[in-house]
């Protein structure tokens, strides 16, 4: 694993089954149904690290031989995934955190400002957990940026995004409305286009997951 070198508090994953799962994930070719799988695949293996900054607590567990101090989590977790795409990076995270609790925040990118529109918010208590938000692309930043303009009114304050592909131009945006934020991403591409794409990105990921187009 890596620090991108442009900015402090973003994190690009060095793995080889991340970089394999990506290169999958990309490829035009691959079915939606199968895109799904590795989403969610590699969704688990970026929470790993992601989450490593859960505080934990002592607990005395007896063992088929004797008591122990272990340690368990001592801090809740809630994750945010932004509709519609971020659905697909849930249950990658469910799989590994059962426990944790699920909100929602809905946007979508008008065509021609590229501004965010939110059109549903719902989350649990958000005082005292991690809040994960999950969107595979932040590319003009400014949907994340929303969502976590809200989550913060709604009381969150420890909050980390994770996505799978970022822009330079998206990362830039969230640092600067942000910059208490950890970004944790598997990729930063070269650019955004005229439309705000990120380039060479992997299209639209919500059509692509969901099989819309």
């Amino acid at each position: 694993m890596d620090e991108w070198e442009e900015g402090e508090g973003v994190t690009v994953f060095d793995h080889p089954l991340i970089k394999h799962k990506l290169a999958l994930i990309r490829d035009k070719e691959t079915k939606h149904f199968l895109l799904r799988e590795l989403v969610n695949e590699l969704t688990y293996l970026m929470l790993y690290e992601a989450t490593r900054g859960l505080k934990t607590k002592k607990k005395e567990v007896q063992t088929p031989l004797a008591k122990a101090e272990v340690d368990v989590l001592g801090e809740k977790l809630v994750i945010i995934p932004i509709l519609r795409a971020g659905l697909g990076m849930l249950d990658g995270c469910l799989n590994l955190i059962p426990t944790a609790r699920v909100g929602f925040v809905g946007l979508y990118r008008d065509e021609v400002s590229l501004d965010p529109v939110e059109y549903y918010f719902k989350t649990p208590p958000m005082s005292n957990s991690m809040v994960l938000v999950l969107d595979p692309m932040l590319a003009t930043g400014g949907s994340v940026s929303a969502a976590i303009d809200g989550l913060k009114k709604s009381g969150a304050e420890e909050i980390i995004f994770m996505c799978i592909l970022a822009s330079p131009e998206g990362i830039e945006k969230l640092r600067e409305n942000h910059p208490d934020v950890s970004i944790f991403c598997a990729h930063v591409d070269e650019k955004l286009d005229e439309n705000g794409y990120i380039m060479p990105g992997m299209g639209d990921c919500g059509d692509r997951l969901y099989g819309t187009k």
